[in-house]
């Protein structure tokens, strides 16, 4: 069994208000969600930029376990209970231990590129090393908090509405102006991976055809050379042949 360390941070919401409460404040339909049923959705700013990326795991009918990166777990209890007001739920950090095994069940995890699940305290001895599951991460295009996902960018050009974001559920902060850019517009720039000769820095530009196309956000070595994450503005050819520095860039999605 193939078996990574996943570091996470843990918010539990509880009460009777719970479930309504957080259905206002992050980007996914939690109230469709049954007991031992989890999504992914997002806690965001007003203008819609991410505050967080969570997976909510419904574990009763008036309790949640929200998993967050290592980073940003009193973040997201300090703002759910900003404006709680008087929903009555608990909000509490919780502590927990987060695996993610390859072909195994638990909460389904896409981030990866293959069948994998999240379990928690489970006590397992991790198989997989962090730069592997970096390379795997990278490879299947999934963006990552401090790196695809700041404060810069737009859940949409991230992929992430796709994943996180529900069209028919009730209003949250940040939903006008994630409706209006998918009903209205488009991204102009997207995520996508990248083949290089060597792992570039983060933010280094991307040139097509002596124009700034866009950055680097992530990139590790490969057996190929090296795969990156980056943003590039969404005119540019898939078959396109990208500059990063002195080095040249072919697109693999």
């Amino acid at each position: 069994m193939r078996v990574a360390a996943r570091p996470r941070s843990f918010v539990r919401v509880s009460g009777p208000d719970a479930e309504k409460y957080l259905d206002r404040m992050v980007s996914n339909d939690v109230a469709a969600l049954g007991e031992g049923e989890a999504c992914e959705a997002l806690l965001l700013t007003a203008k819609a930029r991410v505050i967080a990326p969570l997976v909510v795991l419904r574990r009763g009918h008036e309790d949640f376990l929200l998993l967050t990166e290592p980073e940003l777990g009193e973040r997201v209890r300090n703002e759910l209970l900003r404006f709680r007001f008087a929903a009555k739920a608990e909000i509490e950090l919780e502590d927990h231990t987060a695996h993610v095994v390859f072909g195994g069940d638990g909460i389904a995890t896409h981030d990866y590129g293959e069948p994998a699940a999240e379990l928690l305290d489970a006590g397992l001895e991790p198989t997989v090393s962090p730069d592997e599951l970096e390379l795997l991460r990278i490879q299947a295009g999934t963006p990552a908090w401090g790196k695809e996902i700041d404060d810069r960018v737009m859940p949409a050009e991230a992929g992430l509405t796709e994943r996180a974001v529900s069209f028919t559920k009730g209003c949250y902060p940040g939903q006008e102006p994630i409706a209006r850019l998918h009903y209205r517009g488009h991204a102009n720039r997207g995520l996508r991976v990248l083949r290089l000769d060597d792992p570039a820095a983060p933010d280094a530009e991307i040139v097509y055809e002596g124009k700034s196309v866009g950055r680097i956000t992530s990139s590790v070595p490969s057996d190929e050379g090296a795969v990156a994450l980056a943003y590039v503005r969404r005119e540019v050819p898939a078959d396109a042949e990208l500059a990063v520095g002195q080095a040249s860039a072919t697109q693999l999605h």
